[in-house]
């Protein structure tokens, strides 16, 4: 019997991970984008635009996969204290080492592609965490499916296996795009 539960756990398990872990996030129609964004957009070229750099095939940076998400997700939330916008919903790079979730998400963008990590495989994404708070993480798109950078945890992590619920997502090739998401816990009372 216990061989039998072995056989069943080799073929079972391995198969229920790699649905779990490789799905790209739902999109769906366009949206617009969240205040603070547009600014950011004119403020910094690399967040709506390729460069000729990104548009060619897999990068080096990309090859190096999750241990550079990871490196590049531990090193920004280290250095970035927490801190909320004063008055309005400001999306710019840290300043004086703080800074917010968009920003800690900005940092984590601009590192990735600096390290070489191609510009249409990360979009930011505007989410419900647990507690319903409007939250904004960084999505890597992977070979094996959507990754989530959080500022709230170390962990680079499938989407699927965080607790948020996922609104809006940058569109990964129309930068400057933004895209109905409706993915996670509490996605049906958005629908």
């Amino acid at each position: 019997m216990r061989w039998l539960f072995c056989l069943v756990s080799l073929v079972f398990f391995p198969t229920q991970f790699q649905a779990f872990a490789g799905q790209p996030l739902p999109v769906g129609r366009n949206i617009g984008a969240p205040v603070g964004f547009a600014s950011a957009c004119a403020s910094y070229r690399w967040l709506c635009h390729q460069t000729s750099a990104q548009r060619g095939g897999r990068a080096p940076a990309e090859q190096a996969g999750m241990p550079l998400l990871r490196k590049v997700t531990r090193a920004v939330n280290l250095t970035v204290r927490s801190t909320e916008d004063r008055s309005t919903d400001d999306w710019t790079l840290p300043v004086g080492g703080r800074g917010d979730c968009e920003d800690y998400a900005l940092q984590k963008m601009k590192d990735l592609i600096d390290a070489g990590f191609p510009a249409n495989r990360l979009a930011l994404s505007v989410v419900i965490g647990p507690h319903d708070e409007n939250h904004v993480v960084l999505i890597a798109r992977m070979d094996d499916g959507d990754y989530v950078l959080d500022n709230l945890n170390n962990g680079v992590k499938p989407w699927r296996a965080t607790p948020y619920t996922f609104l809006a997502t940058q569109d990964f090739r129309a930068r400057s795009t933004w895209r109905v998401t409706l993915a996670g816990p509490r996605a049906n009372e958005f629908s």
